[in-house]
């Protein structure tokens, strides 16, 4: 490489801020949670823009198998935290994970045989991490069509469910096919989840 290329490709890497190499603060900003005068969660616009990290179609956690049609549900994380969990193995602070629910149609124009998405959105619940706010760090929201929602009270099963089930940091990375890979590789797995898993590959 000539002396004098080699000189501006060194110009520039000092001239780059360093928001190029660690994340903009103004993009860590703009997906923070953001919350109402009264406390209410607000549904984050452009949610459909962060990182998709899986579907599920007619999942259940029940043993009973849920009637109708399946529906499928469509898991985003907001870029930053997506970012900060492949090189830790775990969530940061102030993490955003939405889930969006959807129903699903099994014929319709060319498609003859499973199921694709359709309609609108029927649902949508945020898992929030935010440790100043919330005891033990995390909190649901159930939005009912609406563009901010109360905080799902600590009583639900959902917290107990994710508490005795998730993977990582109460969170169900064992369905985000693309991050649980990248817990193993950082041994961030909790040991309930490690030993749920245990239980299974000895029966």
């Amino acid at each position: 490489m000539p002396i004098r290329t080699s000189h501006l490709l060194l110009a520039l890497a000092v001239a780059l801020p360093m928001s190029a190499f660690a994340g903009d603060p103004s993009t860590v900003a703009a997906h923070a949670p953001a919350y109402t005068a009264d406390g209410k969660l607000v549904l984050p616009a452009d949610y459909r823009q962060w990182v998709f990290l899986s579907a599920g179609l007619g999942m259940s956690y029940s043993q009973k198998a849920p009637g109708g049609e399946p529906v499928f549900d469509n898991t985003f994380v907001d870029p930053q935290s997506y970012r900060e969990f492949v090189r830790t193995g775990t969530w940061p602070d102030k993490t955003q994970i939405v889930l969006e629910v959807r129903g699903s149609t099994s014929k319709g124009s060319i498609n003859q045989h499973g199921h694709y998405q359709s309609g609108g959105v029927q649902d949508i619940e945020v898992h929030v991490k935010d440790a100043a706010r919330f005891k033990g760090g995390w909190a649901f929201f159930g939005f009912d069509g609406g563009t901010s929602a109360d905080k799902i009270p600590e009583s639900a099963a959902c917290y107990a469910c994710h508490a005795a089930h998730g993977a990582v940091d109460t969170t169900f990375v064992q369905f985000y096919p693309t991050l649980l890979p990248i817990a193993q590789q950082h041994s961030t797995l909790s040991a309930a989840y490690l030993e749920e898993t245990a239980g299974r590959l000895v029966r």
